[in-house]
């Protein structure tokens, strides 16, 4: 019954203009880009050629560790993104062929019209609430929203009944504005006031079906209620720590300068233990090499308390591994790998997401599914439908060949379709089964769970 409901809602949502041969995809390299399977670019220090990009970043990291020695690798990522000054994700546009890397969404419409259906299938699960927040941590140039409120116009009949608002999570001013020229077809009006415990939102806005956009610093300013969250390629870009493991234990990597030139950077290994390195390596670890994402962790805790105390969803959505991988920490710069010492606030850092971290995290307030790859997500959400729909509806060959081309790339294990995966968490008793109607004698079988959509397979009749 849930199943046929699903496919209902992808039959309803590209039926009309979703059914044309008017698509968004995106072009890329094949062998580039952030979502790349490649070793890590970890090299031991910065070229001279680099340094002379963004001095004013290697000069504040210059004097903080000649103030405070060796700092971490999550402190230096923190500081090389989101530094309010010369972070690179506050100053720099670094999506699209133009950018450093490219995202799904860029890729193909498809993605995010799936995602749209996952969220409406998902309000619907916990039985229409009046009100729906859709929230999403780090929307990129916000073609993913678009596309679910796409999705949401053509299924307007079956969420009518609900007062519909955008939260978007986004720390870079200079993709804030991209997002509002996206979702509103302007920049939207930001807060010239100074920022009230009250009213976090730094900017807001409204699209051309009148649906409210918020734009908030962080997860904990979005007004509490209702909301269903999704978070792609978002925690990937979260600091972490790296630990060592040496014959005298566990040692944390660290970013220091290099005694034979000042003003280049390398990775050194601490002398002792530190508090992370105490704290943060799990009992019984096995590998030689752990990243760990504390931050990550406590936005899944801060997820997990929202969902459990209001009720709703969230999607997460990265590259990553369920607790195998160990050295993954990398730089990407005009699409290819760059040295994560070089250049620091122009290239990008990121380092492989651990599901098994998060599910952990969690905690079991919530129920949690996954993880499963991009290609069994996208495929049981009905993807491979929605390209015979587009095809059939298609006869120019080139753009039939850039659809092939452009799904290929979301779900070929070759390129994202293993390298993506997909966890959700869920309110405590979404996968409760419903109860058994009291005072008949029926002779079948007890009501099973609803299946999730994305995580069980979609089966077309």
């Amino acid at each position: 019954m849930r199943m046929k409901v699903c496919q209902q809602l992808l039959s309803r949502a590209f039926s009309h203009r979703g059914a044309s041969c008017a698509f968004r995809t995106g072009s890329v390299t094949l062998d580039t880009g952030r979502w790349r399977c490649a070793p890590s670019a970890l090299l031991c220090s910065s070229s001279a050629q680099d340094r002379k990009s963004h001095p004013s970043m290697l000069k504040h990291l210059s004097a903080k560790i000649r103030s405070t020695g060796p700092i971490s690798v999550s402190e230096y990522m923190r500081e090389v993104l989101t530094n309010p000054v010369a972070g690179y994700y506050v100053r720099k546009m670094m999506l699209g062929a133009e950018g450093d890397f490219i995202t799904s969404p860029e890729i193909s419409q498809v993605f995010g019209e799936l995602l749209g259906v996952w969220m409406v299938s998902e309000w619907m699960a916990a039985g229409r609430p009046g009100r729906l927040q859709l929230v999403e941590l780090g929307p990129g140039k916000g073609s993913l929203m678009a596309d679910v409120l796409r999705v949401f116009g053509q299924l307007r009949s079956v969420v009518a009944g609900a007062s519909v608002s955008v939260h978007l999570v986004e720390v870079s001013p200079v993709l804030s504005r991209v997002q509002a020229e996206t979702l509103t077809g302007t920049g939207g009006q930001e807060a010239s006031r100074e920022p009230d415990p009250a009213d976090p939102a730094y900017r807001r806005g409204e699209t051309a079906a009148g649906v409210p956009v918020s734009w908030y610093r962080h997860l904990e300013d979005v007004p509490a209620g209702f909301s269903i969250v999704v978070a792609h390629e978002f925690f990937d870009a979260l600091p972490v720590h790296k630990f060592q493991r040496t014959e005298k234990g566990w040692r944390e990597v660290l970013v220091d300068l290099d005694p034979s030139d000042p003003g280049r950077l390398r990775l050194v290994l601490s002398p002792g233990p530190t508090l992370a390195s105490s704290s943060l390596v799990q009992a019984g670890e096995g590998r030689s090499h752990v990243e760990v994402c504390p931050e990550g962790g406590a936005i899944v805790q801060l997820l997990a308390r929202r969902i459990q105390q209001q009720g709703g969803a969230a999607l997460i959505a990265d590259y990553g591994h369920d607790g195998t991988k160990t050295d993954t920490f990398r730089g990407f710069k005009g699409h290819r790998l760059h040295d994560v010492l070089s250049d620091p606030g122009g290239a990008d850092l990121t380092a492989d997401v651990d599901f098994s971290f998060l599910r952990r995290m969690a905690g079991g307030g919530v129920a949690c599914l996954g993880p499963v790859s991009q290609r069994v997500f996208l495929k049981n959400m009905g993807g491979d439908a929605r390209m015979q729909v587009l095809l059939r509806n298609c006869s120019d060959p080139s753009s039939r060949k850039q659809l092939i081309r452009s799904y290929d790339l979301l779900t070929s294990p070759a390129h994202m379709g293993e390298r993506f995966l997909f966890l959700c968490l869920l309110a405590p008793g979404r996968l409760t089964a419903p109860p058994t109607p009291t005072g008949l004698k029926l002779d079948r079988k007890s009501p099973a769970p609803l299946p999730v959509a994305g995580f069980s397979e979609l089966r077309f009749s």
